[in-house]
């Protein structure tokens, strides 16, 4: 009687199991979904309003259309002194500059720290990792001193220049643990067939920081993209606005807002992003699971 009675007990465990799991995988997945509408909420409430007339906009914070109005978009590109495209193109010049220099620098800095041995490297390691913890709020009123004497205000310089310096702490830090990770044997291969750090750097590490260069890039775009701070101080003339700064005009607290339009305008502006994410998703998710950072 007790051999029967086990695989019998063993048999109902089986079945309760097999029927608590699908139910488990359902909340889960409902759940997800529901964090995943409430976490876009804003997002699609922003694209809806941009399609709904200006005295309708904070009438309602439900999604449903009433009154389409497309003309946002028409009357948003033409609001400010220049097309709003004229600000998308300087928001890509600041922002392939910052990809560029982080990209160069940054992947130069890391190959340093992570494979040459020279003087004091743990303590210059230690004091560009504490870097990371200055806000830019302590470091501004210097750094505009420094620019402004170098007559470099309302201009893309300050944006742009300090990125080719590896001033980004982080993403050193990000490129060094994935050097870290490489074999040194391909280094030492490499030495005995003559090459020296340059080749081997171009040759043999370059290549296979794919990861960390596509993670590094894509932080660097968005960052730079949706920096507000800084681009407002150091830009003061209107043609030089970037894409945040040109949204900020949109509000006048002596005049009617045109909200429909900022909105409108907002929209457009995140489009580089969200095909930044869609485009290097993978290369994210690898650069981050190869780096280390958990």
């Amino acid at each position: 009687m007790t051999d029967l009675a086990i695989p019998a007990a063993r048999a109902e465990t089986t079945t309760r199991i097999r029927t608590t799991t699908p139910l488990r995988s359902v909340a889960k997945h409902a759940g997800l979904i529901l964090l995943a509408l409430v976490m876009l909420y804003p997002v699609l409430w922003m694209v809806v309003s941009s399609l709904r007339p200006n005295e309708e906009i904070f009438r309602s914070p439900g999604l449903a259309l009433d009154n389409l109005r497309i003309s946002n978009y028409a009357e948003g590109w033409n609001a400010l002194q220049s097309p709003f495209g004229h600000y998308l193109l300087n928001s890509a010049i600041v922002v392939t500059g910052c990809v560029l220099g982080n990209l160069i620098s940054c992947s130069m800095a890391a190959y340093a720290f992570a494979r040459l041995e020279f003087t004091a490297k743990k303590v210059l390691f230690a004091i560009m990792l504490g870097t990371v913890m200055l806000p830019i709020h302590v470091i501004i009123v210097p750094q505009y001193i420094l620019f402004s004497q170098f007559g470099w205000i309302n201009t893309f310089l300050p944006l742009i220049v300090p990125k080719f310096l590896a001033t980004d702490a982080f993403f050193v830090f990000l490129m060094v643990q994935f050097i870290r990770g490489l074999p040194r044997e391909l280094d030492e291969a490499a030495r005995i067939d003559g090459a020296g750090h340059p080749r081997i750097f171009l040759r043999i590490i370059l290549p296979l920081m794919v990861p960390a260069l596509a993670t590094t890039a894509i932080f660097t775009f968005i960052w730079t993209w949706n920096d507000f701070f800084s681009q407002l101080i150091y830009l003061t003339d209107p043609e030089k606005y970037t894409v945040p700064v040109a949204l900020r005009s949109y509000v006048d607290a002596t005049v009617s807002t045109s909200w429909g339009s900022m909105f409108a305008m907002s929209v457009v502006s995140l489009l580089p992003i969200f095909l930044a994410f869609l485009l290097g998703q993978r290369f994210l998710i690898k650069g981050i699971a190869t780096t280390g950072i958990k």
